[in-house]
């Protein structure tokens, strides 16, 4: 059996000057989100504590922090085992990032600079290079990140920002397989083009229509990836 509380220590930095209590959090939701942890394995409090070398009182809290969040689910006389994210799940999280989407990149739009519309499409140029070489999807996808994150940066509204990183996170790792396809990624970047001239056009409504088209387009691979991982393909 693979060691999953050496997945979940890898994850916890305790060298980080932030509370132990969210150090522990962080790293638990971490190797959950990126699948490090399989569904249904338990997380044992005691192995933990013991090989971190702190108390269970962390390791509690964090599991009722990720239980409300629905990524963990306490069975009695059982314990704390990891919860599928379900299809359902992914498409209310399409949802809502279609709205908080066109909220941020409308109110970055609004009050971005010439010298920022000139830095995000020198992003797009990079991201146009790197995508040349095919084997460099890696790259690609790192570079999108990069572009969505600084749209966001560039709203200047934080708490909306903190909401949509930990929903991008729940489909992290079948957002990264639904773009490791030569296809699927030349359309993303196109999209990303798209959205850029829209927001340097000051045109609204077409950047809503091309971000739900956007996220429409990216939500039908991931469920397919979804639908195969939990059929066993």
């Amino acid at each position: 059996m693979e060691d999953y509380i050496n997945e979940i220590i890898c994850f916890t930095d305790t060298s980080q000057f932030k509370p132990l209590n969210e150090i522990v959090y962080d790293g638990i939701r971490k190797a959950i989100i990126t699948g490090r942890i399989p569904v249904g394995q338990r997380i044992k409090e005691k192995e933990f504590a013991e090989r971190m070398n702190i108390s269970r009182t962390p390791i509690r809290d964090a599991l009722h922090r990720l239980e409300k969040e629905g990524l963990v689910e306490y069975i009695p006389k059982f314990g704390t085992v990891v919860k599928r994210i379900t299809i359902e799940d992914a498409k209310e999280i399409y949802q809502i990032r279609q709205a908080l989407d066109v909220v941020a990149t409308v109110n970055a739009m609004n009050k971005m600079s010439k010298e920022q519309f000139d830095d995000l499409k020198q992003l797009l140029e990079k991201t146009e290079e790197a995508n040349k070489n095919n084997q460099n999807f890696a790259e690609v996808i790192r570079l999108f990140s990069v572009f969505n994150e600084t749209i966001y940066q560039l709203s200047e509204m934080p708490r909306l920002t903190s909401i949509v990183t930990k929903l991008r996170e729940y489909l992290m790792r079948f957002r990264d397989i639904s773009l490791t396809g030569e296809e699927r990624r030349r359309k993303a970047l196109d999209e990303h083009w798209m959205i850029y001239r829209g927001m340097y056009n000051k045109d609204a409504e077409q950047i809503k229509l091309i971000i739900q088209e956007h996220l429409s387009y990216s939500e039908k691979f991931i469920l397919a990836e979804m639908e195969k991982q939990q059929n066993g393909n």
